[in-house]
């Protein structure tokens, strides 16, 4: 598996992440927890060296999920997890909000160490930018957790441009992870530009568009009734049905290569920016390696160009979150 730094800082990962929530999480009933931690140590075996997860996914349960399967390889796996949520009532598997204070930040490092059964996080993202508390403040609180060596990097979720500039004035973000792919490019607008300048590394969730660029999900495609894109717009029926336009060129393209849709939406997004690192998830290890298959494709210049001109004049229907959801995004 090649490697890649996420930006100017010293942090080396596989080129291609896992993203650990779907195991526990949002896309229907949890996996079980045995064939989960096998397909996180095969993971390990095929080179991934990176692995996403938060407080909030189960919520808890996917940490310690991702906690048991990787101690046997503390030290040579790097580790992401986030703060920022809080819980109604302690111990309840529901939110009410958000929660960055100095003080929660700090608590919630010392849960997720204890379940992640490491002595350090590798990389800890605020989840979501909480507008309480500025963002000096939590990342100073960061700031003093690097300084007590209980983490290691500091990393911003969904923020918006002016949000990632001031954070990183008080202490460098090594990484921001939000959605991007084929089907949702509003990083282009402003923050790949700002995350260059500032030599930030990206990490896009959702690179397969939550499955949709896979090719494998049509308007006839039913969810599970606890899979959160049965209230994604996006995930209509009427408008996964306008776009497999996408799917179709997608299509086309891997046709040509050899290679699946997956993994052209993957190369494609890797294509981008030596300092991308996308963090596609699965519960199947045909999946995965179909996945970290798409590290080998190699798209010229002419095929991107192809998909770009091709791709502007699809315009695709649905947003991608619930109205509510997305208030909350890019602050």
């Amino acid at each position: 598996m090649q490697k890649r730094t996420l930006g100017k800082s010293n942090l080396e990962v596989s080129a291609i992440g896992l993203g650990c929530m779907g195991m526990s999480f949002g896309y229907g009933p949890p996996g079980d927890r045995q064939e989960m931690i096998k397909l996180i140590r095969a993971a390990v075996e095929k080179g991934v060296t990176f692995f996403d997860t938060a407080e909030v996914y189960g919520p808890w349960t996917n940490e310690e999920l991702v906690g048991e399967a990787l101690e046997p390889f503390k030290g040579k796996v790097v580790i992401a997890t986030k703060f920022g949520f809080k819980a109604s009532t302690p111990g309840e598997a529901r939110w009410s909000g958000f929660d960055s204070r100095p003080e929660h930040i700090k608590a919630v490092a010392e849960a997720s160490l204890k379940r992640l059964r490491i002595d350090a996080i590798d990389l800890f993202y605020q989840h979501r930018v909480d507008t309480e508390v500025p963002i000096e403040d939590v990342a100073g609180a960061v700031k003093d957790l690097i300084r007590e060596g209980k983490v290691k990097h500091f990393g911003l979720s969904e923020a918006g441009v002016q949000t990632v500039r001031r954070a990183h004035a008080v202490h460098p973000v090594t990484a921001l992870q939000s959605e991007y792919s084929l089907w949702w490019r509003k990083p282009e607008e402003e923050m790949l530009a700002t995350l260059e300048e500032l030599g930030i590394g990206f990490v896009p969730f959702s690179p397969l568009g939550k499955g949709f660029l896979t090719g494998k999900i049509d308007d006839s495609t039913s969810f599970a009734k606890d899979d959160f894109r049965n209230s994604v717009p996006r995930f209509a029926p009427e408008a996964r049905k306008a776009n497999q336009r996408l799917v179709e060129l997608i299509r086309g393209v891997a046709a040509r290569k050899n290679a699946t849709p997956a993994q052209i939406a993957l190369a494609w997004v890797l294509a981008q920016k030596p300092w991308m690192v996308p963090i596609p998830g699965t519960t199947k290890l045909h999946r995965l390696e179909e996945n970290l298959g798409a590290a080998e494709i190699v798209l010229t210049a002419q095929d991107l160009q192809e998909i770009d001109d091709t791709a502007s004049k699809i315009p695709v229907q649905g947003a991608r979150y619930p109205e509510a959801l997305e208030r909350l995004t890019g602050r």
